[in-house]
């Protein structure tokens, strides 16, 4: 069992070993208690708008090693549990991420669970509610998660089609934290302390982000989160054009439709004047 660093020696690791995330609530007050609850935690909000990072983060706050599975259409119960596999003429069997995560302890992150097969991710029913077990049914085994063991998943509830959506019996197994992009003076300090751009500049990017946001009918399938912001913001800090800049880290990867690329490029030379 991994066992949970006390405070004391979590503040002999190095400031800059902790991956940066700045609160915009109580978010991490809530996912504390719920790792000391043995309860599972839902993350829940649009592309780009910290979730994994806040994860990844909280991995480091409470010392606990990080299991990410980014789930696709083709993630089969396999893919997630384990399989058999012939080595060497020996056919031994192959732990899965969850299943390496319920044996040794640690957070299990589902990122985007929607995008896997429903019939798939009912495998984690049992490791959401009070039972926190896993079973394998290839190998017979019923493993129980030990304390330092936290299931944790997330999706973007705004693009996720009605045949896309989470069942009710999984959601009520998991604590819900929402999450958002933060307001502009603390995303421009994010996106300062990510990238080292000046706040004049990175407020300018932050604000051009928030338009392209609140555009309606704009034909984005996504808008600009603080990801994309931060990637325009270290090309600018070290001496890329902005509109340059702007135009590989945010437009190009939103959109290939050429009249939406130009009404975002619109936006941008207009910002950056």
């Amino acid at each position: 069992m991994v066992k949970m660093r006390t405070g004391s020696e979590r503040d002999m690791n190095s400031v800059a070993s902790v991956p940066f995330y700045m609160p915009v609530g109580n978010e991490v007050e809530l996912f504390e208690a719920a790792y000391e609850s043995g309860m599972a935690v839902m993350l829940k909000g649009p592309t780009g708008c910290g979730k994994t990072r806040f994860v990844s983060h909280m991995a480091h706050r409470l010392g606990l090693p990080l299991n990410t599975v980014s789930c696709h259409d083709d993630l089969t119960a396999s893919d997630l549990v384990g399989r058999y596999l012939i080595k060497g003429g020996e056919t031994l069997w192959v732990d899965g991420p969850v299943t390496r995560a319920v044996r040794q302890g640690g957070i299990c992150y589902l990122d985007e669970v929607v995008e896997a097969r429903k019939d798939t991710t009912v495998i984690i029913h049992p490791l959401g509610d009070d039972r926190r077990v896993l079973t394998i049914e290839k190998t017979g085994e019923e493993l129980v998660a030990p304390d330092s063991f936290m299931l944790v998943i997330s999706y973007n509830p705004g693009y996720q089609h009605i045949l896309k959506d989470l069942k009710p019996s999984t959601r009520q197994r998991f604590m819900a934290l929402e999450f958002d992009y933060p307001p502009l003076e603390l995303e421009t300090e994010i996106v300062v302390k990510e990238s080292g751009l000046d706040e004049r500049r990175a407020s300018t990017l932050v604000q051009l982000g928030q338009k392209m946001r609140h555009l309606d009918d704009s034909g984005l399938e996504s808008p600009p989160g603080t990801r994309l912001l931060v990637h325009a913001a270290s090309l600018i800090a070290r001496g890329m054009d902005e509109n340059v800049a702007c135009e590989a880290t945010i437009v190009r990867p939103l959109t290939d439709d050429l009249e939406i690329q130009q009404a975002l490029m619109d936006i941008i030379e207009v910002s950056f004047v």
